[in-house]
């Protein structure tokens, strides 16, 4: 189940995908492509892995005493929303792959 606060993190990180200040969504009047979509990955990718090791360090905490249950649940909730996040972006790209195959020439 998700918390306020982990759904606070994940519509503040779409907010910065897409906002214009940032420089990610550029167009393409402007000679700049913007942010290659390797890069967006290898970023969401990261961001996993940071949650992923912020879960386990507050896992490795609370068996040693020294966490509370709440931050326990919230960190492994963070990780968890990332990886629903990351697995539909992947569900998304595949299905377009597919879409895109299927198209006549």
């Amino acid at each position: 189940m998700a918390s306020p606060t982990v759904a606070a993190n994940a519509y503040a990180s779409l907010a910065r995908l897409t906002d214009p200040a940032s420089g990610l969504t550029k167009s393409a009047q402007e000679g700049s492509s913007g942010p290659n979509f390797g890069d967006l990955v290898k970023e969401a990718v990261g961001s996993l892995t940071q949650a992923a090791r912020a879960s386990d360090a507050q896992s490795q905490a609370m068996a040693a005493g020294k966490a509370n249950i709440i931050d326990v649940v919230t960190a492994v909730a963070e990780t968890e929303v990332a990886i629903d996040t990351l697995v539909s972006v992947r569900d998304k790209v595949v299905q377009a792959y597919e879409e895109i195959m299927r198209m006549p020439i």
